[in-house]
């Protein structure tokens, strides 16, 4: 019997079956736009090769006022469909299903012929959106079925269209973006008129052996969003004009609520599809936060959907359904929800990938091939960059040794892991282990390695990281100084504190000073840390009191050299949530300043280049995170004595805790030995 019996029953959806209950959700990739339709196809096939149950692509633009970015893929000619096709076919020659996503962007596109609507600006878009007449509203649900029609044309299984996340038909929805006095505004019945039309004429078009989902959005955490009687009523409409199954989406772009980062505690939202199970007659899919098959079992055991929907966990592991359908879920490489390599690749315009698998859309270029000449290669240095070197090196049939002077695997990740918010390195750290353990990787631990312990090696990799940077400030060798090294091992800190560097380690140590639980394991308490609500009690699921933290544990003042923004280096799509965290936690930030002194009675700063405005921040500790060099003296060594070695890693460069880089860095290496 099956481990997961709920996760691997088949969903009988009348006209065709899925062999189990796992949607991989829409991502969009950048893959399409690069013009290279055998480099999509050799993603999506990976996928399906994996058993995923269904696949949903990237969104796919309508048409161009419709396109997120100008430029962005579409389905617009018969070449469009011609390339599509190539898409399909792999797919369903590797045994999967697929279904292209519908998206038109409405305000939130990036480009000034951009649609809505009203003329209302998004805050996240520079452009403010033409108001559609009634001309232009039709010309928007042509355009979709006509997408929808190609789509099938294309040999899609299905086509899912996109009415949540704020986008173009979400906008119609709340008056908040819908201002309108017409047929298409004004009361619910009208405002919900477009996406409810949208469905039953793509219905109508693709016929009765297709099928349609809906994304609805089933919390928008936008003041003024919808009701939860309005997205029942919107549900049981969608469900009537044909759909075949409903996704959920979960808050607007624009929402200051994080809903996919690491700190959101798994299944999340779970609750809010579970309210919609008994009020509508097809499928209901659950979203956000589901990324591991335990997780997404319990989800559909207690009854909160019907389906599960994942997707950066296939970025991180393309054969997560088939690994947990062996019984070897230890094996399933865990997305960590960081959004390092993908959200933030998205949003700065670089090709999407994953931080803990860099062959995420580079199926066709990194290319893990058995090797036909073994060799012997030690790896000196077990964190990120060691780890992935030799997993990898191990696979492909290289004979390896991991040295590290700790008497555990993970490197720096053992520190990251102690920060509340980042509870999901545990499970990596785990990972790497379970692999080093099952590729018979000989782990040479609680060592320093030396030049004369690796003169027999066939090939060396110097993985040895980084130190803590000296900052060089007068005092700093006092008893109320410590590194963050000390700090995230445990050390005894005061109730008073400053940190030394505003980079991510000292948002990190932040964190951890300041929270006594994590909130990121109590969904309870998150949800009040937020000012999540029930969107049956509070529009839009806000609750009216706003965030409600706990009391912060200590008094911490955050300080930086640069004279801008504190976080301005965090990721691109996740630093203003931990900017956010630290303000409700009241931590005060301070740029622009020069450390003069520490004594025991604090921090002695002052302002600028003319060094003005001296004062003291009076604290019982310091914390000095000021940045790190490369710890390079045993390849300095290896060199000195003629022994050639591959230095990667922080040991190469240093760029904050750059795991991102670092295991892409390794990965790419080991694909060379």
């Amino acid at each position: 019997m099956s481990e997961f019996p709920h996760l691997f029953a088949p969903l009988d959806l009348g006209f065709t079956t899925l062999k189990n209950r796992v949607l991989m959700g829409s991502m969009h990739t950048g893959l399409e736009e690069t013009g290279d339709w055998n480099r999509v196809a050799a993603f999506y096939a990976e996928r399906a090769m994996g058993d995923v149950g269904l696949i949903v692509t990237g969104g796919m633009a309508p048409n161009l006022e419709g396109a997120v970015l100008p430029g962005a893929a579409g389905l617009f000619d018969d070449a469009d469909i011609k390339n599509h096709s190539i898409v399909t076919k792999r797919v369903h020659d590797a045994g999967g299903k697929i279904a292209m996503q519908i998206l038109h962007a409405g305000r939130y596109a990036y480009s000034p012929d951009c649609v809505a609507p009203s003329a209302i600006k998004s805050p996240i878009s520079m452009f403010t959106p033409k108001e559609l007449d009634a001309e232009g509203i039709e010309k928007q649900i042509s355009d979709i079925v006509t997408a929808a029609k190609r789509a099938r044309q294309a040999r899609y299984d299905g086509v899912e269209i996109m009415g949540s996340e704020g986008y173009f038909l979400n906008e119609f929805l709340v008056t908040r973006t819908n201002q309108r006095t017409d047929e298409w505004g004004g009361s619910y019945e009208n405002r919900m008129r477009l996406p409810v039309e949208v469905v039953r004429r793509v219905r109508l078009a693709v016929g009765a052996d297709f099928i349609v989902i809906y994304r609805l959005s089933l919390i928008d955490l936008v003041p003024g969003g919808s009701t939860w009687q309005e997205v029942v009523q919107l549900a049981k409409a969608v469900d009537k004009a044909g759909a075949t199954i409903i996704n959920s989406g979960i808050g607007w772009h624009e929402a200051r609520i994080p809903t996919i980062a690491t700190s959101v505690p798994r299944r999340a939202f779970a609750w809010v599809t579970k309210r919609l199970m008994n009020e509508v007659s097809i499928p209901v899919i659950t979203s956000n936060r589901i990324n591991m098959p335990h997780v997404a079992e319990s989800v559909l055991a207690e009854g909160c959907a019907d389906m599960v929907s994942m997707a950066r966990p296939f970025l991180a592991d393309s054969q997560f359904v088939a690994k947990a359908a062996a019984g070897n879920s230890d094996a399933i490489v865990p997305c960590i929800a960081c959004n390092q390599a993908c959200l933030d690749h998205t949003f700065s315009m670089k090709l999407t990938t994953c931080l803990v698998n860099p062959r995420a859309c580079h199926e066709t270029k990194l290319v893990y091939a058995p090797t036909k000449h073994p060799k012997n290669i030690a790896i000196v240095g077990a964190g990120p960059a060691g780890l992935s070197t030799a997993i990898i090196a191990a696979e492909r049939g290289h004979i390896v040794a991991l040295f590290d002077g700790a008497s555990e695997l993970g490197g720096q990740l053992n520190l990251a892991k102690q920060v509340p918010g980042k509870e999901e390195f545990f499970d990596l750290v785990d990972w790497y282990q379970h692999q080093v353990d099952a590729l018979g990787i000989t782990q040479k631990l609680g060592k320093i390695a030396t030049a004369d312990d690796l003169i027999d090696f066939d090939e060396v990799v110097v993985s040895t990281g980084v130190s803590p940077r000296d900052p060089q400030i007068e005092g700093q060798d006092g008893a109320n100084v410590l590194s963050y090294i000390e700090v995230l091992r445990g050390a005894e800190v005061g109730k008073k504190v400053a940190i030394i560097g505003a980079g991510g380690i000292g948002f990190d140590v932040a964190e951890f000073l300041v929270t006594k639980h994590s909130a990121s394991v109590d969904l309870q308490a998150w949800k009040l840390e937020w000012g999540i609500a029930d969107p049956a009690e509070f529009r839009g699921g806000l609750s009216p009191e706003g965030p409600q933290p706990d009391k912060p544990e200590r008094d911490v003042t955050l300080l930086q050299r640069k004279k801008q923004k504190l976080g301005k280096t965090l990721g691109k799509t996740t630093g203003w949530i931990h900017r956010a965290a630290l303000n409700m936690k009241n931590v005060a930030m301070i740029g622009g300043v020069n450390y003069e002194r520490i004594s025991s009675e604090g921090l002695w700063i002052s302002d600028g280049e003319a060094r003005e405005n001296p004062r003291l921040i009076a604290v019982d500790t310091v914390v000095l995170c000021a940045g790190q060099v490369p710890e390079r003296s045993l390849a300095d060594e290896l060199e000195s004595k003629g022994i050639k070695c591959h230095v990667i890693g922080g040991a190469d460069v240093v760029a904050e805790l750059d795991a991102k880089r670092a295991i892409d860095q390794g990965s790419r290496l080991a694909a060379t030995l």
